[in-house]
């Protein structure tokens, strides 16, 4: 039997958790980053033209999702190895929050409040 199996089987299942939030992020991204695809397709089926539509935000917001989902995931891999480490020590440590992942998820919300007013801008652009 491995000694704290149980702790480093909740370990990868975390690590796996963050790898698949990554995944998804990333995903999303490169859809945001084709946007500009349904909103140039939009305005030409339009019977108007559309004033105001901006693509360019929505490829650098999506490339900017990607590069997170890509740190997301070697954060959460030196967070695994970190933990795994602590895991297998004989003294205990103290567990402390790291300023990466408060950084990141102020990064995320300032992501998500853009675009936001990004979508509803581009939505009141076409109606």
């Amino acid at each position: 039997m491995i000694p704290n199996f149980s702790d480093h089987s909740a370990n990868e299942r975390t690590y796996l958790a963050w790898v698949r939030t990554a995944i998804s992020l990333m995903a999303f991204g490169f859809l945001l980053e084709r946007f500009d695809i349904f909103l140039l397709f939009t305005t030409r089926a339009a019977e108007r033209v559309a004033e105001g539509l901006h693509t360019r935000a929505s490829q650098w917001l999506g490339l900017g999702l990607l590069l997170v989902g890509a740190l997301m995931i070697v954060g959460a891999t030196m967070r695994f190895y970190r933990n795994r480490r602590a895991i297998e020590a004989s003294e205990p440590t103290m567990y402390g929050d790291s300023w990466v992942a408060r950084a990141m998820a102020i990064l995320l919300v300032l992501m998500a409040i853009f675009l936001t007013v990004y979508v509803a801008r581009q939505i009141a652009a076409l109606s």
